[in-house]
């Protein structure tokens, strides 16, 4: 299957550069995933498309505000967004410029608050970085960080929690798992008093997440590694909604991967930890997930293909084309899509 496969055109103005001011104020494109059928609805309508016994799987996991801006001792400023925390200070990191960033470089943050010297260059030109600092490191961080928006939004954030679940409380992701945005504490009230269940995991969302597909046969592409926790409590959860004919409808590509990557050849969900390089495209058989709550992704992305894994290409590209015409917000702040 070519990337090209997944190509749409997408109005530079469609691309949402603020949340809306309501939450769950967003629009809702329903795709029927068996009939190809579509219906036009708002996010907070979403209550009535899950029945008693379904089970809803958020993503936790919370954003960290890890782009930094210091200072070189040479002179000059630099930007560090962080990627993977290796333990004792130290982290991988992306590094702007990164000619002016060698091993050696000492930075500073904040007036000498946080300092750091760059100790490696690694395989894609990121930076490993030994961070020092008094007290916990997240309490600094918060002080001195600013959230890493994807690329293609160019607005300034006014709220940073706007970039947040309401129900984010693992700190780790350097983006925000976008598809929980549109949830407030009130509609998962609601959704959870109609007798659907509705738990949590987390994946640590990382930076590849935007990374493109280059290779022209999609299945060269090699996937990011991402790190993720099932707790015992939602496989067991997952497990009894499935042993009794309950549909799991995944928040978001991330719930979708993770739930994915541990659940059996034999629809056993279990609970455990670690990374995960899955790829779904089309052709992959799911093994636990009936439904997605998500967002609408970039063309030739890996996000769109996982989409259509459930739903299949060809009604996938028509809703695409269909929630252009129809003038719908896309990506991170954009609008919202379910497939079921």
């Amino acid at each position: 299957m070519k990337k090209s496969d997944f190509y749409f055109d997408l109005p530079e103005e469609l691309i949402a550069q603020t949340p809306l001011e309501r939450r769950d104020g967003s629009r809702l494109l329903h795709l029927d995933k068996m009939s190809g059928s579509i219906e036009h609805r708002h996010f907070y309508d979403l209550p009535e498309y899950l029945k008693e016994g379904d089970c809803l799987v958020l993503n936790d996991s919370r954003v960290l505000p890890a782009r930094l801006i210091g200072s070189r001792s040479t002179g000059g400023s630099v930007e560090l967004v962080l990627l993977r925390d290796l333990g004792e200070g130290r982290w991988e990191c992306l590094s702007r410029p990164g000619r002016k960033t060698k091993p050696g470089t000492a930075i500073s943050f904040g007036d000498g608050e946080l300092t750091a010297v760059v100790e490696d260059v690694v395989e894609g030109g990121n930076r490993i970085v030994k961070f020092d600092y008094e007290g916990i490191f997240l309490e600094v961080l918060d002080r001195l960080g600013k959230m890493p928006l994807p690329p293609y939004i160019k607005e300034e954030l006014q709220d940073s929690e706007r970039y947040q679940t309401v129900y984010s409380r693992e700190p780790g992701s350097a983006a925000a798992p976008t598809a929980g945005l549109h949830f407030t504490k009130e509609l998962l009230g609601e959704i959870a008093a109609k007798g659907v269940r509705v738990c949590y995991l987390t994946l640590h969302v990382g930076l590849g997440t935007f990374r493109p597909v280059k290779e022209d046969d999609i299945e060269e592409h090699e996937m990011h590694s991402e790190f993720c926790i099932v707790p015992e409590e939602t496989a067991k959860t997952v497990n009894e909604t499935r042993k009794n004919g309950g549909r799991v409808i995944a928040v978001g590509t991330t719930s979708c991967r993770t739930l994915e990557s541990f659940t059996t050849d034999e629809g056993i969900l279990e609970a455990r930890s670690g990374w995960t390089n899955i790829f779904i495209y089309p052709g992959y058989r799911f093994k636990c997930v009936d439904g997605l709550v998500t967002n609408f992704h970039l063309p030739e992305s890996t996000l769109i293909m996982l989409v259509s894994a459930l739903a299949g290409r060809g009604q996938i590209m028509n809703a695409y084309r269909v929630a252009v015409r129809e003038r719908y917000r896309f990506f991170s702040f954009g609008d919202a899509m379910l497939i079921i």
